[in-house]
């Protein structure tokens, strides 16, 4: 088991890194900021403010597959992703599922009339919340 406290989340891609950052006490993640990328890399120095304006108990990235639990292009992007962030954090990385969390992200964003740009921090909300909700039920 994890820490309590504070977490950031996030949803890699090859052109948006979406941060989510939530707490264990209320079990709930909010959508934090859209960083940009280039092929796959973010802004690092963009991110590490983040996570030194956070402090985080830990950083969960999530990992997309395939339907069929195959990998794909954007498995090894998130998983290149998480393996970089705990080189430069020095800090916890756990992974989880992420199947179809973008999906739920578009209907919330357009259900909410909210600009498409945040998909991607409502992806990384998602991911974040689910996560916490399997740690700290």
């Amino acid at each position: 088991m994890s820490a309590t406290g504070t977490y950031l989340g996030f949803d890699a891609g090859e052109k948006r890194l979406g941060v989510a950052v939530g707490e264990t006490v209320t079990g709930h993640a909010r959508a934090l900021a859209v960083i940009t990328c280039r092929q796959g890399t973010p802004d690092w120095s963009r991110l590490q403010g983040l996570i030194d304006d956070w402090s985080p108990e830990g950083l969960i990235v999530g990992i997309p597959r395939h339907a069929d639990g195959r990998d794909s292009h954007s498995t090894r992007l998130a998983e290149r992703f998480a393996g970089e962030l705990a080189r430069r954090s020095g800090g916890s990385v756990h992974r989880i599922d992420e199947h179809l969390s973008s999906h739920a992200a578009r209907d919330a964003v357009r259900g909410r009339g909210q600009r498409p740009e945040v998909i991607d921090a409502e992806a990384a909300r998602i991911i974040l919340e689910t996560w916490l909700s399997e740690h700290f039920p």
